[in-house]
């Protein structure tokens, strides 16, 4: 992933392919060199846009990225109908398999679908548009600068003589290709398709129960697998009996899997082969496996805990970011706060647990059939682990279930693979129990920070320190267990200094919605909370004093290529706009306070207000959340977007009140929803969203709503009862 993201760029350089269709038609072809550098690391590959149209008029164009639950699979093809002027009732959307030499870097994370194909999409259909023009004007012996296009057709004004797309189409198959970098595109006040509120392409299937998820792929002969690996991270297999199991009816097969010690990839483990999936996941429970746990089966949540405070006691590590003086500003405070806070590890469970198809033919070949995210690393890791070149193994990328994260990391294709490869010739489904799912996860890491600040005589904020305590792996911080020297306030307090001291650790950890956001923006928000609440004024009043004045940031190159730097100008926006939506300066109604708290991230800004009470039995209740965002000048999907946004904040207060992975003995505690229990129903509040439009281009939704919810809420709670909540979730003792 990191390497990914110092080499994927965008490029206004395309090139357009166009050809027939069998039976009469256009199809066109686009290739965008900036991002099939991205799927490559820096060498030569082609990202393939494809739409084409039948004689019917039926327009297919294909959407490349995984479909998680994010709405990409309509968002994409949007763009290209725009620019085409497709009359989108016309428009059949369909999904891609794994293709580099096609679709160059396909993937669903990190916010980055829109950024990233926001030109290109649209000057895929601007193309197609241009072409279909030309083909028509030569029909008619007419300039194509003189001829309009509305929905599908293509008119003449002079004449009033029309043509359908479909009926000139495999005309427009022979016309010039354009130069995408110099087609034009439609001024903004023109867009009939960008802009307006669309239901998911897969939404009526969903709703129907049709199969179209991972789980519900269905083969002539298929088997059903399940796979037993170690409890313990970081166990390794020492001997098993499997003669138990093999004896339970309706077994096929069972047999030990040897894998590394990398858990991305695959591990140690048992597998079971059956008829249905049922019988396979039972059998397990006839196993006797000998795991040898090594040291890691004295790791506990509480033993973290008790190591985090004793390094908070020596000097840390290393340093993440110093500006200024810190030791002076300390030196000559008026005032020092100080406060410690803590967030838990998290899963992510989303709905769909992690399964794959896989057939390994007779020929070596490999055909997967897999819910991925990042289909890239799934194929170059089973066509490694299986020694077959990279052109011998086909992935058809499912819609998913969900994905948070989770299926960025790919080990259930590893695992599909390696018993496929034991059973050639039979395609084998393994599925992950709800348990497994919990249990075998790669999660949010769970964290430590020691604040100081120093606020002067005068009130101001003058100096800030945070002493973060983080994990390591084989000696390395992963990546999302880190924090960056940008955090916000950096560069906005004149004396701060950021430090960094780690513990190692075999728990997996990767990406979760708005990685390492998710957890920064509840502990700093909500130290913020407390310098202001110091100062006798509120949140948002100190974030406006500090951003006030202060330049927007130069462009930034990164995932996706170069965006816009933080700019104060637009958290400004958002911050004022919150508080007008929720009426901040006027009290809330009695038993009832409000909360506030601002968050960049994934080039997202929102500002949030909650509005929360205690029930009787002391737990907190969210009434309401207004929620302020600025990610750019158009929404191209109004549906889809505010879908990203409620389900954002509803999942980040789920966070909050109640959901944390905690380790004994090596392992997961918890295995299922009854003691992992997500936001439901009563949990929803009100959430009222707007849009700070801004001159910039649109950005993506799925992470940046929800990193501010979480210290919004924690910050309300404690204009309620004057008690700070620091530590996660929320313990409603706190408030007895």
């Amino acid at each position: 992933m990191r390497e990914l993201a110092q080499t994927a760029q965008l490029s206004r350089r395309s090139l357009l392919k166009a050809g027939a269709l069998a039976g009469g038609g256009l199809f066109l072809s686009v290739t965008l060199p900036g991002m099939a550098q991205a799927a490559t690391g820096g060498g030569a590959a082609e990202l393939n846009a494809f739409v084409s149209i039948a004689p019917d008029g039926v327009i297919t164009i294909v959407s490349k990225n995984p479909e998680i639950g994010q709405g990409i699979k309509t968002m994409l093809p949007m763009l290209i109908a725009e620019e085409l002027d497709a009359d989108w009732d016309q428009v059949k959307i369909v999904g891609s398999d794994y293709h580099p030499t096609k679709y160059g870097f396909q993937f669903a994370g990190g916010s980055m679908s829109t950024p990233m194909n926001w030109l290109p999409m649209r000057q895929a259909g601007a193309a197609a548009r241009q072409m279909l023009l030309e083909a028509a004007a030569l029909e008619w012996g007419v300039a194509p600068a003189g001829l309009r296009t509305s929905k599908s057709t293509i008119t003449d004004p002079a004449s009033g003589r029309t043509m359908t797309y479909g009926q000139v189409a495999s005309s427009a198959a022979k016309s010039k290709v354009p130069d995408l970098a110099k087609v034009p595109l439609k001024d903004e006040k023109d867009f009939v398709i960008i802009g307006r509120a669309i239901g998911g392409i897969d939404s009526p299937k969903i709703v129907r129960g049709e199969p179209i998820f991972g789980v519900d792929t269905q083969l002539p002969g298929m088997k059903y697998a399940a796979f037993e690996r170690a409890p313990v991270f970081g166990a390794r297999l020492r001997s098993a009996d499997l003669e138990a199991a093999k004896a339970v009816p309706g077994v096929e097969d069972v047999f030990v899997i040897e894998g590394g010690d990398n858990p991305a990839e695959l591990v140690d483990g048992v597998a079971i082969v059956a008829g249905n999936w049922w019988i396979a996941n039972k059998a397990r429970e006839k196993l006797k496996i000998d795991w040898d746990t090594g040291e890691w089966a004295s790791h506990s949540s509480a033993n973290y805990d008790a190591q985090a405070k004793k390094l908070w006691a020596e000097p840390p590590k290393d340093t993440i970011v110093e500006e200024g003086d810190v030791s002076a500003a300390f030196a000559g405070a008026a005032k020092v706060i100080e406060a410690e806070y803590h967030y838990p590890f998290l899963a992510h469970v989303p709905m769909e647990p992690q399964n794959c198809t896989a057939l390994v033919k007779e020929d070596g070949s490999v055909e997967m059939w897999a819910p991925t995210q990042m289909p890239q690393s799934g194929h170059q890791g089973v066509a490694k682990m299986l020694g077959v070149p990279g052109e011998k193994v086909t992935v058809h990328i499912t819609r998913m279930g969900g994905g948070f994260g989770r299926r960025l990391t790919n080990d259930f294709m590893h695992q599909a693979a390696a018993i496929a490869a034991r059973k050639k010739g039979t395609p084998i489904q393994l599925i992950w129990s709800r348990e497994d799912d919990l249990r075998s996860d790669f999660y949010r890491p769970a964290g430590w920070h020691k604040f100081r600040a120093a606020i002067d005589a005068e009130g101001k904020l003058t100096g800030l320190e945070d002493h973060f305590v983080t994990f390591s792996t084989k000696g390395e911080i992963p990546m999302f267990a880190q924090m960056g020297p940008k955090v916000f306030p950096a560069g906005y307090v004149p004396n701060l200094k950021y430090t960094v001291s780690q513990m190692e650790s075999r728990v997996p950890m990767g990406a979760l919605r708005a990685p390492q956001s998710n957890a920064l923006s509840y502990v700093f928000q909500s130290f913020l909370d407390e310098v202001a609440a110091e100062q006798g004024s509120d949140l948002p009043t100190l974030l406006l004093s500090l951003l006030r004045g202060k330049p927007d940031e130069p462009m930034q190159r990164g995932f996706g290529g170069e965006s816009p730097g933080f700019s104060p100008k637009r958290a400004i926006g958002v911050i004022e706009k919150a508080m007008q939506m929720a009426d901040w300066s006027t009290p809330a109604a009695e038993g009832r306070a409000k909360g506030f708290g601002f968050y960049f991230s994934h080039n997202g800004y929102f500002a949030e207000v909650v509005e929360a009470s205690l029930s009787r039995s002391r737990q907190p209740v969210v009434h309401h959340v207004w929620a302020a965002g600025d990610v750019g000048k158009h929404i191209i999907n109004p549906h889809g977007a505010l879908n990203q946004i409620e389900g954002s904040i509803i999942d980040g207060i789920g966070q909050a009140l109640g959901l944390a992975v905690k380790i004994e003995g090596g392992a997961v505690q918890q295995s299922n929803f009854h003691d992992y229990p997500l936001p439901r129903m009563p949990v929803t509040p009100t959430i009222d969203v707007e849009f700070v439009k801004s001159d910039n281009p649109p950005t993506g939704l799925g992470e940046p709503a929800l990193p501010p919810v979480v210290p919004a809420l924690t910050n309300a709670l404690h204009a309620l009862t004057g008690k700070r909540v620091r530590s996660l979730p929320i313990d409603r003792k706190l408030f007895a």
